[in-house]
C-alpha cells in the first residue's frame, strides 16, 4: 500500500516495435497544389499592386473653412491699416475643397474607388478638370494669380459697397483667337474711355457695349506713353452680351492698405467672403449678429458674384464646421439642390449687395424664407 504523503510517478510506457507492414511512406506532393498556391499568392500581390497604380482621376472632398473676420495661426486673416476698424463677432467663413489627383499627385485606384462610394466626395476624369499637359508649377502659378486677383477685386467690391472712393485702370492682358479687337487693341493697352465715357471700372465697358447694341464703339487707349483712338465692332456672346474679345487685368489704387493672410488656398472662389469680411471689419457693429455664416463665390470689382466649382463639398465642409447659413452663387443653384446638409440654410446670391442684405437680415433675427434660395 502506498504512503498517502508520498507522490507517485507513473512508470514510463515501453514503446512497441513498429510493424514494418504499416510504416509510413512519403506521398509525393500534388503539383496542382503548388500551382494553385503560387497562383493565389501572385493574384494577391498583383491585386494589391493594382490598388496602388495611379488612376487618371481627380477626387474632390470637403476642405477646411476659414473665418474671414477671425484669425489664422494667431494672426487676423484680414488686416486693415490706415482706416478705422471695428471688432467683429460671429463667422463669415470661406469654404474650400481638398483636391487629390492631377498634376499635384495622382490618386490610386483604391483612392478613386473610395471616392466613388463616399457620398461626400466627387470623382471626375483628370482631363475634365485639368487641361492635358498642365504641370504642377503651372497649376500653382495660375491658382496664386487667381487668388491675388480675387483679393484685389474683393477689396474693390467692398469699398464700392461702402461708398469709399478708389481708382481702377483696365489693361489689355490678352486677346482671344477670334477677338473683335484683333486689329485694334494690343497687349498692354490701358483703356481710358469708350464712346466718350471715362472707363472707371469693368461695368463702364459692359454698359457701353450693350448700349451700342453691336454697333462700332470708339476706344481711347494709352499705348507706349501716348493716347490713341481705335474703333472696334464688338461680337455678341452666346449669353447675348457684346464683347471686345479681350482679357482685361485691373490695377487698383486704394485709399488704405488691406492685407489678406491665407496660405495654401488658391483660386478665385473666396472673393465674396473676403468682401463680406472687409465690410464687417470697416463697419461699426456686427454684421452677423454673432451667427455663423459660410459661403463661396468669385467676385468682380463691381460686386457681381460668379459661379465656382466643388459646391457640394463646400456645403458639407461648412456644415461640418458649424455654419448655420450658406451663401451660394445663384449660378450654382442646380448643383446645390440635393446636396444641402441637414441643419444648413442656403441663400442664393447674385451680387455682394445681396450677400450683405442676407447676412444683416438674418443676423438681426430675420426669417430666411423671404430670401432667395436654391430650391
Amino acid at each position: 500500500m502506498t504512503d498517502p504523503q508520498q507522490s507517485v510517478t507513473p512508470e514510463p510506457a515501453v514503446p512497441r516495435p513498429r510493424d514494418p507492414r504499416f510504416s509510413a511512406v512519403p506521398r509525393p506532393r500534388d503539383p496542382r497544389f503548388s500551382a494553385m498556391a503560387v497562383s493565389g499568392t501572385l493574384a494577391v500581390v498583383l491585386g494589391g499592386a493594382a490598388l496602388l497604380i495611379p488612376a487618371p482621376y481627380v477626387v474632390e472632398a470637403p476642405g477646411p473653412t476659414f473665418n474671414t473676420i477671425g484669425e489664422v495661426n494667431d494672426q487676423p486673416l484680414i488686416e486693415v491699416s490706415g482706416a478705422e476698424t471695428y471688432p467683429a463677432e460671429g463667422e463669415l467663413s470661406l469654404t474650400t475643397v481638398s483636391v487629390q489627383g492631377g498634376p499635384n499627385r495622382q490618386v490610386s485606384i483604391f483612392e478613386a474607388f473610395s471616392g466613388w462610394i463616399d457620398p461626400e466626395r466627387d470623382v471626375q476624369p483628370e482631363e475634365i478638370v485639368y487641361p492635358p499637359g498642365t504641370t504642377q508649377s503651372e497649376l500653382r502659378e495660375q491658382g496664386t494669380v487667381a487668388m491675388t486677383s480675387s483679393q484685389d477685386a474683393a477689396i474693390a467690391a467692398a469699398l464700392g459697397e461702402l461708398d469709399i472712393a478708389f481708382s481702377e485702370s483696365l489693361t489689355v492682358a490678352g486677346l482671344a483667337p477670334d477677338s473683335a479687337s484683333l486689329d485694334a487693341l494690343q497687349e498692354g493697352d490701358v483703356l481710358s474711355s469708350i464712346d466718350g465715357t471715362d472707363v472707371v471700372d469693368i461695368s463702364t465697358i459692359r454698359t457701353a457695349l450693350n448700349d451700342a447694341g453691336g454697333d462700332a464703339v470708339e476706344l481711347t487707349v494709352e499705348r507706349d506713353g501716348a493716347s490713341t483712338q481705335v474703333t472696334v465692332v464688338p461680337k455678341r456672346s452666346e449669353e447675348g452680351n457684346y464683347q471686345l474679345g479681350v482679357l482685361l487685368s485691373s490695377t487698383f489704387q486704394f485709399p488704405f492698405d488691406v492685407s489678406i493672410q491665407l496660405d495654401n488656398v488658391v483660386g478665385p472662389s473666396a472673393g465674396t467672403m473676403f468682401a463680406l469680411g472687409i465690410i464687417d471689419i470697416l463697419t461699426e457693429g456686427d454684421l452677423t449678429g454673432g451667427r455663423s455664416f459660410a459661403g463661396t463665390g468669385s467676385i468682380d470689382s463691381v460686386g457681381n458674384v460668379g459661379p465656382i466649382g466643388g459646391i457640394a463639398q463646400k456645403l458639407t465642409g461648412a456644415r461640418t464646421d458649424g455654419a448655420e447659413v450658406f451663401l451660394a452663387p445663384a449660378a450654382n443653384c442646380d448643383e446645390v439642390v440635393g446636396h444641402i446638409p441637414a441643419g444648413l440654410t442656403v441663400v442664393s446670391i447674385e451680387t455682394l449687395d445681396d450677400a450683405v442684405e442676407a447676412v444683416e437680415m438674418l443676423g438681426n433675427g430675420g426669417n430666411a424664407s423671404s430670401l432667395p434660395s436654391c430650391s
